[in-house]
């Protein structure tokens, strides 16, 4: 870390923080944060999914768990309540933003602590519950946070420093729980694995609680924080019955309609990703049709989206197809790369350094080069680099499959892997946040987000039918190939301008 990140990660520590931070505190900021949304997401994740390899879970199973990471591409769903509602106890004295964030990172800690008493895997429904609140939480954390962030940096030169300290601590965190956790559970077990993160994960709290008013006058931090607390565990609870009751529903569905781990889901999930694409062509001529001023009469939860697709138009369909191609690559490699370690005989102990100073190294190269780039090329120019560099890292897996196992060839293909995603993930960002408009930024960027997400996490549920029709190498063949393949809409989503309400 440089001496300026340093300096401005002690002023967040120190509660140091005004209405309007300076560049610098802001850079700190969002090192934090980035960190406390990087914990979790391995956990419900790439962890969990070689969790599940080590104890003998079928693949297709294990590719089912990736559709859990399809929780936040839904995230456009409840974005509008946290963009309208406060949590109590907490907002009042640190704001709807912090407020939020306290709260899921109360829930991501219960739910982690959960994941960690129920590590054996006895109960796969047990463990997908738990897994998919982990998530939801998680997303949760990040939609105020995007939010935040983009109020507080409205243009591209100003997100794509931010953007590199959010994802250098996004990455750091992923990495500090995929290796600490892997090794952990090499030293011990999965439950004292999951447990260690549990509270690393819960470290920023505190330190938010430590942090400045909203505003200058406010009293009553302890109560404040107590009120919130009680509020914030009276939520968790409710948002864990209803989990519980709509996966059960869920599974009972599932059984009825006899989906088992042999049956080929390929082609329904192929068909239930078209789906939003037409629903969308349907209703964009309608959308586009609208005067500016009835975007006013809209509803509180329609109005971020509507206007998205007002001011766009048919291009919006390019855009979206764009971005969920984009980072398909990466997605599908996170869901089987830990499986394919594991089937090529690689230790716990091996995974987790791969996992950890390699991955770590390599992915803030990429992110540096990508958020500097970003400052000096043009968008479309540095989206083509993260194209190719993206491919690249799903392709050297295919090499890491016909090689005799060694840690040169494992280091070697998650340093290229790590550097593309990295690189590609944050002028990937900056994309994103430059599309949305000022007055939806939190609402827009989850639609956005969320939605670069649905395909790649839809086809990754689906990862464990094709490895076994096509194998590893090919599986990684086709995913390299569709990152590859957003290049060839690059000339059209370049052009894309959005009308200006008049």
């Amino acid at each position: 870390m440089t001496t300026a990140a340093a300096e401005a990660v002690a002023g967040v520590l120190a509660g140091d923080l005004p209405a309007k931070p300076s560049a610098r505190r802001l850079l700190g900021l969002y090192l934090l944060l980035g960190f406390s949304a990087g914990l979790p997401f391995y956990m419900f994740n790439a962890v969990l999914t070689l969790r599940l390899a080590r104890h003998g879970v079928d693949i297709v199973i294990i590719g089912f768990f990736a559709w859990i990471a399809l929780l936040p591409t839904f995230k456009f769903a409840w974005a509008p309540l946290i963009e309208r509602y406060d949590v109590p106890g907490f907002a009042r004295f640190w704001g709807r933003r912090r407020g939020w964030i306290m709260l899921s990172q109360l829930g991501i800690f219960l739910s982690m602590v959960a994941m960690a008493f129920t590590s054996s895997d006895k109960s796969l429904p047990l463990t997908a519950l738990f897994a998919v609140l982990l998530a939801f939480w998680t997303t949760t954390l990040e939609v105020a946070a995007d939010g935040w962030r983009i109020e507080l940096a409205p243009t591209q030169a100003e997100q794509a420093p931010i953007v590199a300290a959010n994802l250098w601590g996004y990455r750091s965190a992923m990495v500090a729980a995929g290796s600490g956790a892997i090794l952990v559970a090499a030293w011990a077990d999965w439950t004292w694995a999951y447990l260690v993160i549990a509270v690393a994960a819960f470290l920023p709290f505190p330190i938010l609680a430590a942090m400045r008013p909203e505003r200058e006058g406010t009293g009553g931090r302890g109560q404040a924080l107590v009120a919130g607390t009680l509020a914030s565990l009276f939520v968790i609870l409710a948002a864990t019955l209803v989990t519980a009751v709509v996966g059960w529903a869920l599974l009972s569905a599932v059984q009825g309609a006899g989906i088992s781990a042999k049956t080929n889901v390929t082609p329904v999930v192929l068909a239930v990703a078209l789906l939003p694409f037409v629903a969308l062509a349907l209703a964009l001529p309608r959308i586009r049709r609208l005067p500016a001023y009835a975007l006013s009469n809209v509803s509180t939860f329609a109005a971020p989206y509507v206007e998205l697709f007002w001011r766009y138009g048919t291009p919006v369909l390019a855009v979206l197809a764009f971005v969920s191609l984009y980072r398909m690559g990466d997605v599908l490699t996170l869901t089987l790369s830990h499986p394919l370690w594991n089937d090529k005989g690689y230790s716990l102990h091996q995974i987790g350094i791969a996992d950890g100073v390699v991955a770590l190294s390599a992915s803030m190269l990429g992110v540096a080069l990508g958020g500097f780039l970003s400052t000096r090329l043009s968008l479309g120019w540095t989206l083509g680099i993260g194209a190719v560099t993206a491919a690249a890292g799903n392709w050297i897996y295919v090499w890491l499959w016909h090689s005799e196992p060694s840690a040169f060839v494992l280091y070697t293909s998650v340093a290229v892997d790590q550097f593309g995603n990295g690189f590609a993930g944050a002028v990937f960002v900056v994309y994103l946040s430059m599309l949305v408009s000022p007055t939806y930024p939190g609402a827009q960027y989850a639609l956005l987000s969320g939605f670069a997400f649905l395909l790649p996490r839809l086809l990754a549920g689906a990862s464990g039918s094709m490895q076994t029709q096509i194998g590893y190498d090919g599986f990684f063949l086709l995913s390299g190939a569709l990152s590859f393949a957003a290049i060839f809409l690059l000339p059209i989503i370049v052009r894309v301008k959005g009308r200006v309400p008049t």
